[in-house]
């Protein structure tokens, strides 16, 4: 599968869960060159700019198998970052960088479990998202301390969420904390 394929099926899953509308499509706006995932935004008067940049895969197949890797798990991120500030924009609330990566932290819980069979283990998923994790940036670093924030807070509330993601309680849990904004979904977090 290609790396656009990927990322199409990343955004469909995720905007099919959370109730999303179904635009734009994040391969409109996704350039393969970094080695990290990285999102551009530069807000104008009338309109919002945005590239999101991935890592380099295009060259080969990927399959949906491969995003438990690191790679892998950026494409998660990248679709994830995109979609929230493009939802945000389109229901013309704030967003900040704490929200965008606790999002993030929480949609790769959600499209791994929706994913592959393995993956509906959920202490294995949480472990390998939430536990064995190697942060770039420093704690004490303004980088690292929201990197370490959102994981940290993304455990508390995915170990809650142990059950089926496809029962409806559950899934409005999700879909009321992805419509949330920073002091609700903190809030939420923070209650497991």
């Amino acid at each position: 599968m290609s790396a656009h394929e990927v990322l199409a099926q990343i955004q469909f899953r995720l905007q099919s869960y959370y109730g999303l509308e179904q635009d734009p499509d994040v391969r409109e706006y996704v350039r393969f060159e970094g080695q990290r995932e990285t999102l551009f935004v530069r807000e104008g008067e009338d309109a919002l700019e945005v590239s999101l940049v991935l890592p380099n895969l295009s060259h080969a197949g990927l399959t949906l198998g491969e995003l438990h890797s690191d790679s892998g798990l950026q494409f998660i991120e990248g679709v994830s970052h995109f979609l929230y500030l493009v939802e945000r924009a389109r229901t013309e609330l704030p967003v900040t960088q704490l929200e965008l990566e606790l999002q993030a932290e929480v949609d790769k819980f959600v499209f791994l479990s929706l994913g592959e069979p393995e993956s509906r283990r959920p202490s294995r998923l949480c472990q390998h998202l939430y536990e064995q994790v190697q942060y770039l940036h420093p704690a004490g670093s303004e980088l690292g301390d929201r990197y370490r924030t959102a994981n940290s807070l993304a455990a508390r509330f995915v170990a809650r969420l142990k059950a089926d993601l496809a029962s409806e309680p559950v899934k409005r849990q999700l879909r009321r904390f992805y419509r949330s904004g920073q002091t609700e979904k903190l809030s939420i977090a923070r209650a497991a």
